[in-house]
């Protein structure tokens, strides 16, 4: 099984997005579009005190009669962020995401942050996983050599 290390080796962008919790949500939902994105980290300084996504959004803004315009990000915010480490394999982040119905995980590396997984991320890589596994049975099996 791979580890979080290989799924931030291989993403295009290791950039990610934050937002200081005293922002307007309207200026979040700018960022998580013109980003094209699912998740923000609220930070304050390299310190992040929450994380705020899509569903957030929808969910504590709209359904409660609030508006993006007259509310801050702090707000809104889930502020309980489970994390991981660059050593955690997929099979433990599938299982930490399920449990908890997390699509973004925050990784963190001596108490600092490293970069930032997705759901699609962890799926993505375990397919081409399996491709691969695919691939080496099916050489196997026609008893092609290396």
């Amino acid at each position: 099984m791979q580890s979080v290390a290989h799924i931030l080796r291989s993403k295009q962008s290791q950039t990610v997005f934050s937002i200081p919790p005293t922002a307007l949500v309207l200026d979040a939902v700018k960022l998580l579009a013109e980003k094209h994105i699912g998740a923000l980290l609220v930070m304050e300084g390299e310190q992040i005190i929450g994380i705020v996504t899509e569903r957030d959004l929808a969910r504590k803004v709209d359904l409660l009669g609030r508006t993006s315009k007259d509310t801050r990000v702090r707000d809104i915010m889930t502020s309980n962020v489970m994390y991981v480490s660059p050593e955690t394999t997929n099979e433990q982040c599938m299982a930490l995401m399920t449990e908890n119905r997390l699509r973004h995980l925050p990784v963190m590396n001596n108490g600092k942050l490293v970069g930032l997984i997705s759901i699609g991320d962890l799926v993505k890589d375990i397919i081409s996983e399996q491709q691969f596994i695919i691939q080496q049975l099916e050489h196997y099996i026609r008893g092609d050599r290396a």
